[in-house]
């Protein structure tokens, strides 16, 4: 090239792009940042709900879980059989009722009383099963014991009975005692009732 534009020397410029590793390495650094940051997050996250990954402390809130849903179930206080003195007392026209029922709970442990028929107040006048009568104080003792060996009965208590002996008054609906094995395993429910599994939120 000749004129005002020719170019003499040895050394000519060199054209070149401008130079963007910079701005990659830089935008790599905080992309790693942010994505450190966002496990880190996760991670709290997870050891809060989980306790922390460390066995130990997973075990303990589970238990403790567990022992909220679950409370260990406690025996009620409930008289013994042998303790409970009932009177049997027949309210049907049928003959025989009472004694027959009297022997077959001697058998199972209960003491027997007066064994008769019922007074003018439920003679002939009892349509279910029977009914078992108390003082107010047999109403959670006494009387859910004797329950169990008459299912369906109903309970009553008397204000102004004396005393902790109760009646079974047999009625027009009765056939027989309940059967002992399911008698007994009704006892066994109601001294150790099952705890309802309510587990709290959190668990």
């Amino acid at each position: 090239m000749g004129g005002q534009y020719r170019i003499t020397g040895d050394k000519y410029p060199r054209m070149r792009r401008p130079r963007r590793r910079g701005r990659l390495v830089v935008l790599t650094v905080a992309g790693a940042a942010v994505l450190g940051v966002a496990g880190w997050g996760t991670l709290q996250l997870i050891e809060v709900f989980t306790g922390g990954g460390n066995p130990a402390s997973a075990a303990g809130t589970k238990a403790a879980c567990a022992a909220k849903a679950s409370p260990s179930p406690r025996a009620k206080a409930l008289p013994e059989p042998g303790t409970i003195k009932v009177n049997v007392l027949n309210a049907t026209t049928r003959s025989g009722l009472a004694k027959k029922t009297a022997d077959e709970l001697k058998k199972r442990g209960f003491t027997i009383g007066e064994v008769g028929n019922a007074t003018k107040q439920y003679d002939k006048k009892v349509k279910g099963t029977g009914v078992l009568l108390g003082p107010t104080s047999a109403l959670n003792t006494s009387l859910p014991v004797l329950g169990t060996q008459l299912t369906g009965a109903e309970r009553r208590t008397d204000a102004a009975r004396k005393g902790t002996e109760v009646d079974l008054i047999i009625g027009d609906g009765f056939r027989a005692l309940t059967k002992k094995a399911d008698a007994d395993k009704a006892l066994a429910a109601l001294a150790t009732p099952s705890p309802a599994p309510t587990a709290k939120k959190g668990c």
